[in-house]
């Protein structure tokens, strides 16, 4: 392992010194929840009978007696989301594995899981980002019953994974282990679903002919294997030390994954208080498993919601990650990874190419990542070069990570990357501050000036293209789509039109202060522009006509509009009522009314700064 990269350790040390009063406050609070002793002691007789009161006359005694570790499983499971329904047989499966080790565990409770898959373009998208702040409340009632040494939690996709982090966070004396479900096998390829969206788009292929591609490539259950928010998700948690390593993108239903599962309990097991190993997720997310998760974004070209989630996840353990910081890590992490829609690959081929144990021990041998970070399996991240194998007996084996890539058009080493940096820029400009994703943006699209058209909902852009209207060069602005107007939905739907239109020669390029996810595709996309429109933000100044200048290169979002006369402008106004009844979205007023800019997280919980 290498000396760590100067600008590495920079952004690192200024997190620290920007973050240090909220920080101590928050471990000053940590720690004292952990003096208290494991609190199930502490509970009434009464209180401690309700807490067992179902169990299995085994599981009783354990509890009763209060020597043996019990775990909460905080479980996202339903059966209607692919990337989910594995996660029925995991409870028992953990349940089992804890008792084969003198511990208990129960169901502390579920959380709600929404898929943007399907809410794509329909109104429960604008619940989708909150569904986050609503996932760490419900896992923060889950764990209020005060019964549990430590917590396994069992989610996978979107916001499940950073809402649940969030909460845990909550709890920061207590340790916690993540429990993935895997992908599903592969199915059509991406860029063959891909190319039959663009045709749809034309009207060159049926809606038959849509679904029957998109059933051949949503198939079965896993994540999708595409590399958007929920595979980044995974890799975030393997960099960040909260799975078991190795556990990332094993299928569901295969007997490892069982084995990791069953592992993950005995494990969370062995870190509690009540044994000389303690390993509380509050001191295991510090500001070093931070700026890990973001390397990890970049060298993977992972999901841009993650400019949400990771500052709302270091927010939740005292940390203020800001975008500035993303931005200068790109700079210096190289992309090692083409998955799709960064490349034709999906997560299979490229854990099968090496996967994240590869490209874990590339960036520690550069320099890149922190090394001497705590996690769930132990001190320092290098526990994590290996790849997971079946023993015997249905046992966890490693052996150590391959010195090559298994196929380098999915992943390489550092000497030899894809592109030298992350592909992430963050913009600056009288329209406010954005983010933009070049990894898949070819390098003669990193700068696009051209008059804009505005719209205030995606659906308005389909059909202007339907009518023909924006068959030329063209800055698609779609605003009043961030946290305090709708909710900020993904205008994933938006993909396909502004790709036929590049594909026609067309310089095109959508800004917004929405949000577009990992699978923004090759279409320049300053999303997330803050202030968004509806809080005053200077997006709601544009006309349509305007000519926007969108540039990669040199960091800039500028309106080349005479100074005077912008200022002049008023701010658009939208009649944003239809957004706010309808699918439940009249319960989450308390929501949009609290919701932070997308540069602090989007989200309703204290943001640091």
């Amino acid at each position: 392992m290498s000396a760590l990269h100067p600008v590495v350790a920079a952004v690192t040390q200024r997190i620290v010194e920007r973050s240090r009063d909220r920080r101590a406050a928050y471990l000053a609070r940590i720690d004292a929840a952990a003096g208290r002793g494991p609190h199930r002691a502490t509970l009434s007789c009464g209180n401690l009978a309700h807490g067992f009161a179902a169990c299995s006359p085994s599981d009783k005694a354990a509890l009763r007696s209060g020597h043996a570790p019990n775990l909460g499983i905080v479980n996202a499971y339903n059966d209607m989301l692919s990337a989910h329904q594995p996660l029925e047989r995991f409870p028992f499966l953990l349940k089992q594995a804890a008792r084969s080790v003198g511990a208990t565990a129960q169901v502390a409770g579920g959380v709600p899981a929404m898929c943007d898959g399907v809410t794509q373009g329909r109104a429960g998208m604008e619940l989708s980002l909150f569904s986050r702040e609503v996932i760490a409340l419900s896992t923060a009632v889950s764990l209020s019953h005060d019964m549990f040494d430590a917590a396994l939690y069992l989610g996978v996709c979107d916001k499940i994974v950073p809402g649940l982090l969030i909460g845990a966070l909550s709890f920061g004396h207590l340790p916690a282990i993540f429990v993935p479900a895997g992908p599903m096998t592969s199915g059509l390829p991406n860029d063959e679903k891909s190319r039959v969206r663009q045709r749809y788009a034309v009207g060159e292929a049926t809606r038959e002919e849509l679904l029957e591609a998109e059933a051949q490539s949503y198939h079965g259950a896993g994540t999708c294997t595409f590399y958007g928010t929920a595979n980044s998700n995974q890799m975030l948690m393997e960099l960040m030390g909260l799975h078991l390593p190795g556990a990332s993108f094993i299928n569901p239903d295969n007997p490892l994954r069982d084995a990791l599962t069953a592992q993950a309990a005995r494990r969370a097991a062995e870190i509690t208080a009540l044994g000389d190993d303690y390993r509380p997720v509050g001191r295991i997310i510090d500001e070093r498993a931070i700026v890990n998760g973001v390397v990890g974004l970049h060298a993977t070209g992972g999901s841009t919601n993650h400019l949400l989630h990771l500052i709302a996840i270091a927010a939740a353990a005292g940390i203020e990650l800001r975008l500035e910081d993303f931005d200068a890590l790109s700079s210096v992490v190289p992309l090692l990874a083409r998955v799709y829609p960064n490349g034709s690959a999906d997560v299979n081929h490229f854990h099968a190419a090496g996967g994240l144990a590869f490209l874990i021990g590339e960036l520690l041998d550069a320099g890149l990542a922190h090394g001497d970070v705590e996690t769930v399996a132990g001190p320092g991240l290098a526990r994590y070069r290996v790849e997971a194998r079946l023993a015997p007996e249905q046992q966890v084996d490693y052996v150590p990570a391959a010195g090559l890539s298994g196929d380098p058009t999915v992943l390489r080493p550092v000497a030899d990357p894809f592109r030298a940096d992350g592909g992430l820029r963050v913009l600056h400009g009288p329209l406010g501050t954005a983010a933009i994703k070049v990894s898949a943006v070819p390098e003669d699209r990193w700068v696009i000036e051209a008059p804009c058209r505005v719209f205030s909902e995606q659906g308005q852009v389909k059909h202007a293209f339907e009518r023909g209207e924006l068959d030329r060069d063209v800055v698609v602005v779609v605003r009043f789509q961030g946290p305090r107007a709708n909710g900020m939905p993904e205008l994933h739907q938006l993909t396909p039109t502004l790709a036929v239109l590049q594909k026609r020669g067309h310089r095109v390029a959508l800004v917004t202060d929405g949000r577009m996810s990992g699978a923004s595709g090759q279409v320049p996309a300053a999303i997330h522009v803050s202030p968004e429109a509806a809080c005053g933000g200077d997006i709601a100044r544009l006309r349509d006509g305007d000519v926007v200048r969108v540039d990669a290169r040199n960091g800039k979002l500028e309106v080349l509009v005479a100074a005077d006369e912008w200022k002049l402008r008023e701010h658009a106004d939208a009649d944003l009522s239809a957004s706010h009844v309808g699918m439940g979205r009249e319960l989450f007023a308390v929501f949009r009314g609290a919701a932070a800019t997308a540069d602090l997280g989007g989200g309703i919980f204290g943001v640091a700064g």
